[in-house]
């Protein structure tokens, strides 16, 4: 639709509000593959409701924007999310450039193990948790982390229901 000032309104293509797009590479795939979407959907504190409308734009046949919504989805880690990751179907080579986001990052746990988003570590030492009053244990599972793009020393997680970062020297692959 064409706006007062003679230009088109743009939509998020995950989430489809009306917002200020960026330019968002989408990592493992053609070199110069992207997607418009809103600040909102690039970053990962994001509360996952936000993203409920990617139940009808992962049909989407843009396959940059296809793996951008699996991996999302993985991300999210809702009921909802597990539910809709299993219903998007991608052809063999969307669903390998989906499943390479691991061969794009340097995420290595403390023995060097290489970490993809949706693993699952362990603490190897006592961590406190700035801001958040808690001390994460040794020996804590966090499961399903997502990887810190910009920096490969950092993953994410959940610890007592507090989504944290957490510095790959201190994790160990499970």
């Amino acid at each position: 639709m064409k706006s007062a000032d003679n230009t088109f309104d743009k939509h998020c293509l995950l989430c489809t509000t009306d917002a200020p797009l960026i330019d968002t590479p989408v990592a493992g795939g053609p070199a110069e593959a992207s997607i418009q979407i809103c600040a909102s959907c690039a970053d990962p504190d994001t509360p996952a409701d936000h993203f409920r409308p990617i139940a009808s734009t992962m049909w989407s046949e843009d396959a940059s924007l296809q793996v951008y919504a699996m991996r999302t989805l993985k991300r999210l880690d809702t009921d909802w999310s597990r539910d809709l990751a299993q219903q998007l179907y991608l052809d063999e080579e969307t669903q390998a450039w989906a499943d390479n986001e691991a061969a794009q990052t340097n995420h290595k746990d403390s023995t060097g193990v290489p970490l993809a988003t949706g693993d699952t570590v362990v603490l190897i030492k006592d961590l406190k948790v700035k801001g958040a009053g808690f001390t994460a244990k040794r020996g804590t599972a966090v499961h399903r982390i997502s990887l810190v793009h910009d920096n490969d020393a950092h993953i994410e997680g959940r610890v007592e229901g507090q989504r944290i970062v957490i510095l790959t020297e201190f994790v160990k692959k499970r």
